[in-house]
């Protein structure tokens, strides 16, 4: 039993110290995580909302419009404001009335103080000449521009993802490489100490050289972290999470046939912001013409000495429907003016849609070449890097047996630990060069 609970604790003791807790982490995971952390994603989204709420504001304004009022007055006698409802009436009026009706006419009279007032009316546009149908259009084309918008972003994320990843998986390998190259250092210096006396120069060039590719590992783990460290934080992993890069750097890469480029989310952002400036032109236009819509009405109004009574009898009552003609005589060239300015914005967006045609054509040609250029030269970079790693172990065997200075050893081993470094960069390049077609292209 004790050996049991031995076993079991030193499994879970080596469980731990193994780095069991690490994460493993794909690149397909990682840029997912980094979407849905980004705020500039989030951002892109919300604009996304806001042109659909446009849109919905826009369509409103086809539909009729329903407004109520209610109006409470109490009035005052400005003559005698102690006594609102009495009014007399002035001596110099008696004059005006006839001799035969001044005993029958009376002098003072009142007045109800309190009015009440309600009403509701009703508006129902019929034809506005392009006011609401052009304003809707432009919104249209609003929420398609946020749309593209958005997978610009998308797509300017992924890319940032992806070199977040293989910057990390790249600062492991260099890391791999650096300890490498140290331990084939120790290991010269102990051939060479072991083959017996050896040459005090030669001992103290390998020993500067292991203290040289120390320094190195130290360099290579703290860009190791600093990159995973960026990695996690733009991925929303905890700081003290540690990483296992699952995906690996291709052995072989397949040639890139694509055809010419022919639309871009760029493009499309500019093609609809065209389309949404010239629409606003057109309503500005149409504001300079009639708008004919339906109304109707409905008003009741009652009087009475006190608020309380206002609705004891029935009040006055009146309503209407028909036709309104609202005709726009002068307003000073605004809307002129206004649509000058959206057909100069649609100018500007027109000359920016060649200009980005011309850069982003060449951008995505260039990123094909460097990728079809690299992946060419990968095969003559990695004979090279072999042969490299040949002369070294003949160099290494020579050092021992002191055929050789520690000088050239340490040439030959920094031409082959600068072939792997160059070898890991290619792939490095070709894989960043398949995500810029990527992020440019359809």
């Amino acid at each position: 039993m004790r050996k049991l609970l031995s076993g079991i604790i030193s499994g879970v003791l080596c469980f731990v110290s193994c780095g069991a807790f690490a994460l493993d982490l794909s690149l397909n995971d990682a840029v997912e995580k980094v979407l849905s952390e980004s705020h500039d994603l989030k951002k892109a989204n919300a604009n996304v909302d806001k042109a659909k709420a446009g849109l919905k504001a826009a369509n409103a304004n086809r539909w009729f419009k329903v407004d109520a009022t209610a109006t409470y007055m109490n009035l005052i006698n400005v003559a005698d404001p102690r006594n609102p409802q009495t009014i007399t009436l002035p001596p110099e009026f008696g004059g005006f009335i006839p001799a035969a009706l001044s005993d029958k006419i009376p002098t003072s009279f009142e007045v109800p103080d309190n009015v009440f007032m309600a009403g509701v009316s009703v508006s129902q546009p019929i034809y506005t000449f392009g006011k609401i149908g052009n304003a809707v259009d432009s919104m249209r084309s609003a929420i398609k521009m946020s749309e593209s918008s958005r997978e610009i972003t998308q797509r300017a994320i992924k890319y940032s993802a992806a070199d977040l990843y293989w910057t990390a998986k790249m600062t492991d390998e260099i890391v791999k490489l650096a300890k490498k190259d140290l331990q084939n250092a120790k290991n010269s210096k102990s051939k060479l100490t072991s083959a017996g006396r050896a040459n005090r120069s030669n001992l103290v060039k390998i020993e500067s050289d292991i203290a040289t590719r120390e320094i190195n590992v130290s360099d290579a783990e703290f860009n190791r972290e600093t990159a995973h460290r960026m990695l996690k934080i733009l991925a929303g992993i905890d700081i003290d999470t540690e990483l296992n890069l699952t995906d690996e750097f291709p052995k072989t890469f397949e040639p890139m046939e694509v055809g010419k480029l022919k639309s871009t989310p760029e493009w499309d952002v500019l093609n609809e912001q065209i389309n949404m400036y010239e629409a606003k032109a057109a309503s500005q236009r149409a504001n300079n013409y009639p708008t004919l819509a339906a109304t109707a009405s409905y008003n009741y109004f009652s009087l009475a000495n006190e608020a309380g009574k206002l609705f004891d009898k029935k009040g006055q009552q009146a309503a209407y429907w028909g036709l309104a003609l609202q005709v726009p005589i002068f307003n000073g060239g605004l809307n002129r003016a206004n649509a000058m300015v959206d057909v100069m914005n649609a100018e500007a967006a027109r000359q920016d849609l060649e200009k980005s045609k011309k850069l982003t054509s060449e951008k995505y040609d260039n990123a094909i070449k460097l990728y079809n250029h690299l992946r060419e030269n990968l095969s003559t970079m990695e004979d090279a890097r072999n042969l490299a790693a040949k002369a070294y172990q003949f160099s290494q065997e020579r050092f021992a047996t002191g055929q050789t200075s520690a000088v050239e050893l340490d040439e030959v081993s920094h031409g082959l630990y600068q072939l792997d470094l160059g070898l890991l960069n290619a792939k490095y390049k070709i894989l960043m060069a398949q995500e810029s077609v990527k992020q440019l292209g359809e």
